[in-house]
């Protein structure tokens, strides 16, 4: 017989919401290792003393992690979504009864006391502290890396950039970018006027990296620890290659400032390869460069290149490949000379005797008359770079090194984030910190669970 459904007619329901949610809900494992006592603290002195109540700020942080956590971009659909599903009404503490805050509730805290109180800052620390408790980082090596976002601009909408002007009544956006002109991180990351700015939000950069279509794009940088992927420090630049090692080093210096951890090693890709990014990393923080040297004076011409040379430290000269020096300057000057070119490198030359006498000529500087090598002030940094590359531990953390790049894969196609919906330096930073926040707490979540079982009872 066919059934029919019918509604229960009850007075009264025992319902308990703790029992209707999964022991093994991804949000009980992040509510196992959230803690929000310390944001509370922090944003106390943004509140008045008097008033009416506002919208708990635990609250708001609890849906933001949600949102986050489970890729839901729109806070509207937040909201409806907070509404509906139990999971997120246990997680937030709302109950069955509990009322959600109106969607405006988040752009009028996000743009005044969260970002006067570096609330969002707090919190990834905060999370991060709660790994070191875990035992998820090692500090034994580090990897850093870069990912383009898309920016919430059309190219429609944009100008060149030699005819941006900012106006009086300019937007948030507009601030913002003015703000950031001598950041290292923005502005003055590079003095290139870029091709095209957009009027909504001109600190996104004009970027065809991807090869395809360009398109305009913030960089999120992720500094993480190579033991289990775990993110200890994001920052947010332009999408170009100096901003990019520029925030390499802030992420180091204030990962070792906040939590006192400094690695062994760094592993990264050619992009961080350059000689003044090794040279620090190797003569201020001691720190080994696993990464690629980024080097261009190997030659394709069939002719030799400059490791063809040997070079003599001691004696400050290179050794062509039948025997002959090359040297920075083969007489003595009245005037000493430093012998450092503009591009910041000395040069090693051939005398020009040598070289008309030899054999290999052809196959060494066929179209000059004698053979220079430049050598870069950093050169012993590089050496080091290479020195490391042949070595086991290299080819390991290699290997190691690509948890960051799984990382923005998961960012992209897991937490939906392949754009941005806040505008300015401030919404990019914003929304990275909460991405970060929400990959560390899934991380935690999967690799320290909660052990304590739910929803069972004696028979």
């Amino acid at each position: 017989m066919m059934g029919c459904q019918t509604v229960p007619m009850q007075l009264f329901y025992d319902f308990c919401l703790d029992e209707h949610v999964p022991a093994d809900h991804l949000l009980r494992g992040i509510d196992h290792h959230l803690d929000l006592d310390s944001v509370r603290a922090q944003l106390k002195p943004f509140y008045s003393s008097t008033g009416r109540p506002s919208v708990d700020p635990e609250l708001m942080m609890r849906m933001l992690i949600i949102g986050y956590s489970m890729g839901i971009r729109s806070e509207r659909r937040l909201c409806e979504e907070v509404h509906l599903n139990l999971a997120y009404r246990w997680f937030c503490r709302l109950g069955l009864d509990g009322k959600v805050p109106d969607h405006s509730s988040f752009s009028k805290n996000r743009h005044g006391r969260f970002r006067q109180s570096d609330i969002l800052r707090h919190l990834f620390e905060t999370v991060v502290e709660r790994c070191l408790s875990q035992g998820l980082v090692g500090a034994e090596g580090f990897a850093v890396d870069a990912s383009l976002i898309a920016a919430d601009a059309n190219k429609q909408r944009s100008v060149p950039g030699a005819e941006w002007e900012a106006k009086e009544d300019a937007g948030r956006s507009v601030q913002e970018y003015l703000a950031v002109l001598d950041d290292a991180a923005f502005g003055a990351a590079s003095a290139v006027t870029p091709k095209f700015i957009s009027r909504s939000d001109p600190a996104a950069q004009w970027t065809g990296a991807h090869k395809g279509h360009a398109f305009f794009a913030y960089a999120t940088n992720y500094l993480i620890d190579t033991d289990h992927g775990v993110i200890l420090d994001v920052e947010a630049t332009r999408a170009i290659r100096q901003a990019e090692v520029g925030a390499s080093r802030t992420m180091i210096d204030r990962t070792e400032s906040r939590f006192g951890l400094k690695p062994g090693y760094l592993a990264a890709d050619s992009a961080y390869g350059s000689a003044d990014n090794l040279a620090w990393l190797v003569k201020e923080r001691n720190i080994a460069p696993h990464i690629p040297v980024f080097d261009k004076s190997n030659r394709t011409d069939g002719t030799f290149s400059r490791s063809d040379f040997k070079w003599d430290g001691e004696n400050d000269r290179y050794i062509c490949p039948k025997g002959k020096e090359l040297k920075q300057f083969h007489r003595t000057y009245q005037t000493p000379r430093s012998g450092i070119t503009s591009e910041g490198t000395r040069l090693y030359r051939a005398r020009n005797g040598d070289c008309n006498a030899c054999e290999l000529k052809q196959w060494c500087c066929p179209n000059t008359p004698a053979r220079k090598v430049p050598r870069d002030l950093n050169e012993d940094a590089r050496d080091v770079a290479r020195a490391i590359a042949a070595t086991p531990e290299y080819e390991h953390s290699r290997h190691r090194r690509k948890k960051v790049e799984m990382l923005f894969a998961h960012l992209k196609r897991i937490l939906r984030m392949a754009r941005l919906r806040l505008r300015g330096p401030c919404g990019a930073r914003d929304e990275f910190l909460l991405a970060a926040t929400a990959q560390n707490l899934r991380r935690l979540a999967k690799l320290r669970p909660q052990r304590r079982s739910y929803g069972v009872t004696a028979a």
